[in-house]
């Protein structure tokens, strides 16, 4: 494969969109009355059976018979649905009649008309049949057709010729070199010394100057402007920075490659070239693009500044992988130049493989060097930026292998599988290349960014996402270096395209873009819904907070739920055929996740009968707090220690739960008191009363009550029994009142017993020590 074919399927691959790929494929189809004649398609098949079954059919042929069937089988694939409307409307027709009793005998009016209908239903279905089943002969001549391409693309990659090692070819290929270029220079005397007698050079002139002129403006003057341009903006301080420094450098591509163009016209403007030289013109723009991209791709990967770069080699190395990126490119330009001119004679396979092979050992070498450096390990520096991995040591390994192997399979005299080997190597170099520089801008744009740390999941994801989407998309760029038609990719897509069977429905990638599309309207309608209920609607009415809260999730289940199922509806996607299967997994899923699905009845259930809401003080399983979130699942309780706890849904509907603020606010306090025997209990019953009464936060109706309990054991025992407003500030009011008790208590001299015990020694003889007993113990 020559560089100038792999340039233009890479510009085919890369500027092709979906758009422009229905536009490709509508363009090869014919009219749209051919395909009203079934004796046509009959003749293109038979004749693609015969191209099919003989060998020596040329490329050309069968890559136009191949688009006409790619034609016909799109054409085929509208046909498997026609009459789509009018089947549903007998299929309707036939289940309004109802089903045939099981004993066969129906009134003969139902029995006609039955009839009738199955006969109306055949004739519809039987063109779907027919284009079902050209649609598997023409899909079955394509791939035969593929399959015929590809072996005649191996049998010429792996067939082995001449050794250019020979030095008997050296003198036919020296003198076959010279013949190229002599035969160039006077065809190119010849046709300026035609254009010169006959006046057309002079008028021709003037527009080919202008050609040039322009060329010279856009690679010198506007190129150097745009590097000037470029290194001022490089100054500034953008966090879109990277973005404006890669546009300017594409701008650079696109200005050069411009005057490429300009270049090539004004010399075709001259019309002095022969058949030779007008094949080497037109392949200027390519060999130019090569050395373009080459020095593109050298600046950008291997930066030229003091700073280490992306990739973290020295200043030195970086320099060299340079010098050596150029060299690899102008090599490249070279070979496709030579190749064109000598393109264009008639040469012996071992002759045209010696003219080739120093351009390959030329190529070869500057790679193997290149690899060498690619190899190198990176500075060591502060930024941790630097890739450390070992995909750079692969890279480099396998440049110098390829290095070596395309120029010794060319010296044994595979010469195609050489060149093949070595320029899609390079070819994948170059697109790797790109795809790290990509990354680059994407990982610089990321650290540029003013809220990076604010946002530092999302931001840490996106050079991640980005590099997933390049790698997706640089696929059929690589499947095309290596060698891949654009037909393949193609084929590739269209079956894409076609979906995959699910019974008998067909789900395509567009079904699942329209299901997505409407799911996410759905969704996105949900949440404003929700968020409108929560904020505007809810707000002005007499719900309190957890009935607003019921009704705002609630409405997120309903809506979730319908906008899944219009989805489903609206991508066409019929599941009655999984209805077995599903209720065959139901029973499974049932017993394993029946824990799971309790909760999730019981979450609804809380959220419908509401016995518990969100800021409710409740009790439950020892565990004591407010209701903090009630989910489908679980609900969240919030502990007076400021600890979580997460409760089964299921615990609280069928559990015993202690709502102390359910409905309003209102509790009882209860203070136990005690006094010493021998107080006036009345007295103690009236400070205690006016103590209840006097604090703001227990109510007057009912009014405090003072109970004297009960004698203790160590003191006269009484209560205060009074009910707050508040039932949240039990513990802050009880404490309050032991406080204003303790004070009261004090002033009237009134005495708050503790435990005080008296103890009382039977036989005290009998714990006295012998303090006279002088017996020494032993």
């Amino acid at each position: 494969m020559t560089l100038r074919a792999v340039l233009f399927r890479l510009l085919i691959c890369c500027s092709l969109l979906w758009p422009a790929m229905a536009v490709a494929q509508d363009s090869t189809m014919p009219a749209r009355t051919y395909y009203d004649d079934p004796d046509a398609w009959t003749r293109l098949a038979e004749r693609a059976e015969v191209i099919v079954s003989r060998d020596g059919s040329s490329s050309l042929v069968i890559s136009r018979l191949r688009a006409e069937l790619v034609g016909w089988r799109d054409h085929f694939t509208s046909q498997t649905n026609i009459n789509a409307g009018r089947l549903a409307t007998v299929n309707a027709q036939i289940a309004a009649l109802g089903a045939v009793p099981e004993t066969g005998e129906e009134a003969p009016a139902i029995a006609a008309r039955r009839a009738t209908l199955e006969t109306q239903r055949q004739e519809l279905l039987a063109p779907r049949a027919l284009a079902q089943e050209a649609f598997a002969r023409a899909n079955g001549l394509i791939g035969e057709l593929d399959n015929k391409v590809l072996q005649q693309q191996t049998a010429a990659l792996f067939e082995r010729g001449l050794s250019p090692l020979n030095p008997a070819l050296w003198p036919a290929a020296g003198v076959a070199t010279w013949q190229v270029l002599r035969n160039i220079g006077a065809e190119t005397i010849a046709g300026a010394q035609v254009q010169i007698n006959s006046g057309a050079l002079l008028r021709n002139l003037p527009r080919a100057a202008l050609f040039f002129g322009l060329a010279i403006l856009l690679v010198g003057y506007a190129r150097g402007w745009l590097v000037r341009w470029r290194e001022r903006l490089a100054q500034r301080d953008s966090h879109l920075l990277p973005i404006w420094l890669f546009g300017m450098s594409l701008l650079q591509i696109i200005v050069s490659f411009a005057g490429l163009l300009m270049l090539t016209n004004g010399l075709e403007t001259l019309a002095i070239f022969g058949l030779r030289g007008q094949a080497v013109v037109a392949a200027i723009p390519y060999a130019g693009m090569s050395v373009v991209l080459g020095w593109w791709l050298g600046r950008q990967v291997f930066s030229d500044g003091t700073l280490p770069g992306y990739l973290g080699y020295g200043e030195e190395t970086r320099s060299n992988a340079r010098r050596y990126t150029l060299a690899i490119a102008w090599v490249l330009a070279f070979g496709t130049l030579f190749r064109a001119g000598a393109g264009t004679m008639e040469l012996e396979p071992g002759v045209a493989a010696t003219m080739t092979w120093p351009v390959l050992f030329v190529a070869g070498l500057l790679l193997w060097r290149l690899g060498v450096l690619i190899q190198t390990s990176p500075e060591t520096t502060t930024d941790d930026s630097a890739p450390q991995g070992r995909v750079r040591l692969l890279i480099g390994r396998y440049c110098t292998l390829v290095a070596v192997a395309g120029p010794a399979l060319a010296a044994f005299g595979y010469g195609a599988a050489g060149l093949a080997l070595l320029t899609s190597s390079i070819l994948s170099l170059a697109v790797i290349g790109a795809i790290l520089v990509l990354q680059r801008i994407v990982h610089d744009i990321s650290l540029r960014h003013p809220q990076a740390e604010d946002s530092k999941g999302l931001f840490a994801l996106l050079p991640l996402l980005v590099s997933f989407v390049v790698y997706l998309a640089s696929l059929p760029v690589f499947a095309i270096i290596w060698g891949a038609r654009t037909d393949d990719i193609f084929e590739i897509w269209s079956r894409f395209r076609e979906g995959f069977a699910l019974g008998e429905t067909r789900i395509s990638p567009t079904d699942f873009l329209m299901f997505a599309i409407v799911f996410a309207f759905g969704f996105v309608l949900t949440r404003f819904v929700q968020g409108t209920l929560r904020r505007t609607v809810l707000p002005r009415t007499r719900l309190d907070l957890g009935g607003q809260n019921a009704v705002v999730a609630g409405f997120g289940y309903v809506g979730i739920f319908l906008a899944a199922l219009i989805a489903i509806t609206s991508a066409g996607i019929d599941l009655s055929n999984l209805a077995i299967v599903a209720g065959a997994l139901s029973v499974g899923i049932g017993f394993g996740l029946q824990n799971i699905v309790s909760n999730f009845v019981s979450g609804i259930i809380l959220l419908i009968e509401r016995p518990i809401s969100e800021g409710d003080w409740i009790e439950v399983g020892g565990q004591m707090g407010y209701v903090r979130a009630i989910s489908v699942r679980s609900t969240r309780i919030e502990t007076f220690d400021r600890t979580d706890v997460i409760v089964p849904n299921a615990d609280l509907v069928s559990g015993q739960v202690t709502n102390w603020t359910r409905g309003n606010l209102v509790g009882r306090v209860i203070v136990p008191v005690g006094v010493a025997y021998g107080t006036d209990t009345e007295k103690v019953t009236e400070i205690l009363r006016g103590i209840a009464e006097l604090h703001p936060m227990v109510v007057m109706t009912p009014p405090p009550a003072v109970l004297f309990v009960n004698f203790g054991a160590d003191a006269l025992e009484f209560e205060i029994r009074a009910i707050l407003r508040d039932v949240n500030y039990v513990l802050s009011t009880k404490s309050q009142i032991n406080h204003e008790i303790a004070k009261q208590f004090a002033a009237a001299g009134i005495e708050i017993p503790f435990a005080q015990r008296d103890i009382w020694l039977r036989n005290p003889e009998v714990l006295k020590g012998p303090a006279d007993d002088k017996t020494p113990v032993s």
